[in-house]
């Protein structure tokens, strides 16, 4: 098992030059290859793969692959050409939220959507936001109320739209039970509040599934 310690892993990697062409036109040519399922640590929290994959041993040394250690954690991956590095989980994208702060207006508005259903009139919305989004408005859909951040979309209705759709569970910070969907090409974080669904979304996935779970636990009765 390989553990990694820190929640922005960084790989330094020296890819200019000829040296670097070489490097990266033969690596396969001159590696062999070893099978291991990966574990990674991050914070505390072991993500175990279950997976295949497939590090590459040259000169002593192991490399893992980057794309998978992104997919297997589920942040961004980018390349900094300023300090020849691979950054994981870099690209600005800590988990780091913010209040939101409605104004009158728009607790009026989220307000009216709600009370244009019968017996679900309590309004509910997400008391925090990812730092950099930005609230814009709310609107009430055929069987549900629709709020809109510049980077997140926040649905809540009395029905759950995760059925007949391939899931994977996950239990929040606070100990809710939720899981994540795939309908289309973005992926839906859904869950139950009393009597409500909520899905949580991330529509131009500048958002990570971590960062929209802790989002999440902020979703109740607005005040």
């Amino acid at each position: 098992m390989e553990k990694i310690n820190r929640g922005a892993c960084v790989l330094g990697m020296t890819l200019t030059g000829a040296a670097g062409v070489y490097a990266g036109a033969n690596l396969e040519k001159i590696s062999a290859y070893l099978n291991h399922s990966i574990g990674i640590q991050v914070d505390g929290t072991v993500y175990n793969t279950g997976k295949t994959l497939t590090p590459i041993t040259y000169k002593n040394t192991t490399y893992l692959p980057v794309r998978a250690i992104a997919d297997v954690l589920e942040v961004p991956v980018r390349y900094d050409a300023k300090n020849n590095q691979v950054l994981i989980g870099g690209n600005g994208q800590t988990i780091e939220l913010t209040n939101v702060k409605y104004s009158d207006a728009d607790r009026k508005e989220i307000k009216t959507a709600f009370a244009k259903f019968d017996g679900f009139q309590t309004p509910y919305a997400p008391s925090q936001m990812v730092k950099g989004d930005v609230y814009q408005k709310t609107g009430a859909s055929e069987d549900g109320v629709n709020m809109l951040f510049k980077h997140m979309t926040v649905y809540i209705s009395p029905r759950d739209y995760s059925h007949g759709y391939d899931s994977k569970p996950v239990t929040l910070s606070n100990g809710t039970k939720a899981k994540w969907y795939t309908p289309d090409d973005t992926d839906m974080l859904g869950f139950q509040i009393n009597d409500r669904f909520v899905t949580i979304s991330s529509p131009d996935h500048s958002l990570s599934k971590a960062q929209l779970e802790k989002v999440a636990i902020s979703v109740a009765q607005l005040k």
